[in-house]
């Protein structure tokens, strides 16, 4: 009895799919509507190919797209060393040229005779390409060029090419460099040192002629580029929209397919579609199970059908012709047909004769079902097997009884759904391997059986099925030599057990974690109070570093004024020749740049102080009311001296007429050095602008100039002590540095801030915000 719950077999009904019918055995009306589902190739690739052809488009796009790109720098490399060596080579030439011309050239007429020597010194082709040759003499001056250009001749060099470049000076050795960098008039320059009277020969190529086959090239690409990825996001739209189409389809076919699948197994019956025109029949998979038949695609012949009928039911032929012949349209018949083991099953068959619109040919479509139940019950004996499974039924477990033979007597439903066996297997008689085969839920696992002190007469185990659920199955023999089983649905317990035992390695393992997740906080809290401590320790030494700063860059600035005080007042006085004149004129001279520079040291090292007071906190304010307007008006009457010698003119516009608490000293000097700044970095005849307005606690006032500027990348550091965004090589202006910090510093003493806002070229513009009252004040208004 045991075999009856460790096997089953799997369903399969709804596995099987139709396979399409070659071009031979076309079909038409509702068969081809059942056998042959819509985009089958289609279906089986679709899923792949929408996740291939997207990728494969855009590896191809970025393939196309980097090797372009790649080839294209490399044109542009290969473009400027040709130039780079052309240039060379010219200038090259000429430079043997000339040197062999020098002794030659007379003094009438030097500068035609030159300028003939220059044209005949030419390698071919060495003007093409919008190349320039500028001959200099000694003093930098242009003597002669090809193509001639009288405009630049007896311009200096350095207008050309200009002053800070190093191949006036390194001529050769400095190669090929590029002249106006940046600016639409770059060009690519070199220049070579010549004997004698001459001085320098420079070809020069500007670089919009060097690279302007390889600008069309790359407009031509990014064309044809754009152009084919267009074409290939068109078809990958084109493919997923027919997908999309596709797939729809697909669904609603496989919807309906599914609920008439359902529909006829659970019915017992089975569809048919009977091409009257042609003889051929289609079966539904249901309908080849009824008669235990494999089901097949293909389509079945009439004599196949005529084979498998009674013949004392129905004559499917002459059926068909009485369809034909009297136009009748409905068929509702019964009769016997052949299973496969040899027996016979009834079929009740209801049919309408339908035309298909394409062909216009009749198609007998309808159902089959099974009635050899109903006439088996007819003949049994209805009230003995009520009884018996009206007792069976009653019970709460599942239940089967085989005969000697192993043939199936009775079972009931419990044992139905436990094996999701369908109804014409269950039916009694049947073979215990028929219903094992029919067995949709099979039995994964058993344990060993318990036996009774009677042997073979009693067993029990433990089952697990393939959906998960647990039996506990009883067998026993009867004495006819058959034998019982009852099973037992325990999988509730099965589940409160195993619960029990995952809880209970759940509880361990977060036991184990709390462990380890102690141990982590225990060394992370002892990990965190060692950096305190380090960083407390790091912060002091700090400090006093800073503090000890600062006091030696007040002591040594107070040591430094003293003797710079001695230094200006005498060469003053010396200057003014109190006492006599001095002799030589180079002696005033002196005198001059000792009294300047000593008063920008004295300067200096007042920065250095102020600077020092206020990191050291030992500045305090003289906060008293001032009129904003004033201190602004002095301060650019001030600084309009020196704006004067630069021609740069200094005005204030809209600022407004209030009083602020503030220190008057330090807001002038916030001014001071603003305006000093502004002015420094302002090229001639510029303009350097103090505006201002007022909100409800602040007044800000804002100098703006448009000087040289101020990269983005410099401005956070600009602000900072002794930082400045030229270096010490390359700087051109004066100063220590601390002008803008001091600036930004008072600002912050007075409760208030500086915003810098500058663009390379064009302009600074710094803002600062001077708070109308004081904190104290503030807090006592509000």
């Amino acid at each position: 009895m045991a075999r009856a719950f460790t096997q089953g077999a799997a369903a399969r009904r709804f596995m099987r799919f139709p396979k399409r019918i070659s071009g031979a055995e076309a079909l038409t009306g509702h068969i081809k509507l059942l056998a042959e589902p819509a985009y089958q190739r289609l279906i089986t690739t679709e899923p792949f190919l929408r996740k291939l052809i997207p990728a494969l488009c855009i590896v191809f796009i970025v393939c196309m797209a980097t090797f372009r790109g790649i080839e294209l720098t490399y044109d542009y490399d290969q473009i400027a060393q040709k130039a780079e060596d052309d240039l060379t080579l010219i200038a090259t030439a000429l430079t043997v040229k000339m040197d062999s011309y020098e002794g030659t050239l007379p003094e009438v007429g030097y500068h035609t005779a030159l300028q003939n020597a220059l044209a005949d010194s030419l390698p071919p082709r060495a003007t093409s390409q919008g190349r320039q040759i500028l001959l200099a003499d000694q003093s930098g001056k242009i003597v002669a060029t090809a193509p001639t250009r009288p405009e630049i001749e007896g311009l200096s060099l350095t207008d050309i090419v200009g002053a800070t470049q190093p191949m006036t000076f390194f001529g050769k050795r400095a190669g090929v460099l590029t002249i106006n960098e940046g600016q639409d008039n770059a060009s690519l320059a070199t220049i070579h040192h010549l004997a004698g009277r001459l001085g320098m020969v420079s070809v020069v190529q500007p670089e919009a002629a060097v690279f302007a086959s390889w600008r069309s090239e790359v407009s031509a690409n990014v064309t044809i580029f754009v152009g084919t990825a267009s074409v290939l996001l068109v078809l990958i739209y084109a493919f997923f929209a027919q997908a999309t189409r596709a797939q729809q389809a697909d669904s609603i076919y496989a919807a309906t397919r599914f609920r008439i699948d359902t529909a006829l197994t659970r019915g017992r019956c089975g569809l048919f579609d009977w091409d009257l025109a042609r003889g051929r029949i289609f079966w539904s998979a249901s309908l080849y199970e009824m008669l235990g038949l494999e089901p097949r695609n293909d389509i079945m012949g009439f004599s196949e059908i005529s084979k498998l009928t009674h013949p004392e039911d129905i004559d499917l032929y002459q059926l068909a012709q009485g369809l034909l012949e009297t136009g009748q349209t409905t068929v509702d018949q019964q009769f016997r047909m052949r299973h496969a083991d040899g027996s016979w099953i009834w079929l009740r068959a209801r049919a309408e004769v339908q035309t298909d619109e394409g062909t216009a040919e009749p198609h007998l479509i309808g159902i089959c079902i099974d009635v050899t139940e109903q006439k088996e019950l007819a003949e049994q004996s209805r009230t003995a097997d009520l009884r018996l499974r009206d007792a069976i039924e009653t019970i709460s477990e599942a239940f089967v009884l085989w005969d000697t033979e192993n043939r199936l007597v009775m079972c009931n439903s419990n044992y139905r759904a436990l094996h999701n066996l369908p109804d014409h297997v269950v039916q009694a008689g049947t073979p215990y391997a028929t219903v094992m085969a029919a067995a949709r839920q099979r039995i994964l696992n058993t344990s060993e059986p318990t036996q009774s002190d009677e042997i073979d007469l009693a067993d029990t185990y433990e089952a697990e099925l393939e959906d998960g659920r647990w039996l506990q199955v009883s067998e026993r023999r009867t004495k006819d030599g058959g034998f019982v089983s009852v099973g037992t649905d325990i999988t509730p317990l099965k589940r409160h057990e195993e619960q029990l035992l995952n809880s209970e390695r759940q509880l361990m393992a977060t036991v184990a974690d709390l462990r380890q997740s102690r141990q982590k906080l225990e060394t992370q809290a002892q990990q965190l109070v060692e950096l305190a401590e380090k960083y407390a320790e790091e912060k002091t030494r700090a400090e006093d570093a800073n503090q000890a700063k600062s006091e030696f860059l007040a002591n040594i600035s107070h040591e430094l004024r003293t003797p710079l005080n001695a230094i200006i007042g005498f060469s003053e006085i010396m200057n003014q020749k109190m006492f006599g004149t001095l002799g030589s004129n180079k002696y005033e001279e002196y005198c001059k740049d000792i009294h300047s520079s000593g008063t920008y040291l004295l300067n200096v090292i007042n920065d250095i102080l102020d600077m020092s007071k206020i990191e050291a906190g030992r500045l305090e304010l003289a906060v008293e009311n001032v009129q904003i307007d004033h201190i602004v008006e002095d301060s650019t009457r001030i600084i309009s001296a020196t704006a004067a010698e630069k021609n740069i003119k200094v005005s204030s516009v809209k600022v407004p007429a209030i009083g602020i608490d503030a220190d008057r000293r330090a807001v002038k000097q916030i001014l001071l050095n603003l305006l000093a700044n502004a002015v420094k970095f302002t090229p001639d005849n510029g303009k350097v602008t103090v505006s201002g307005n007022q909100t409800k606690d602040f007044v800000a006032l804002t100098i703006a100039d448009n000087g040289i500027g101020i990269a983005k990348k410099d401005i956070d550091r600009l602000a900072k002590p002794f930082v400045q965004v030229e270096n010490q090589f390359t700087k051109t202006h004066k100063g220590s540095g601390l002008g803008l910090a001091i600036a930004r510093s008072l600002c912050e003493l007075h409760g208030g801030r500086m915003e810098l806002k500058s663009e390379v070229g064009k302009g600074t513009e710094v803002t600062i915000y001077l708070p109308i009252k004081t904190m104290a004040k503030r807090a006592e208004a509000a």
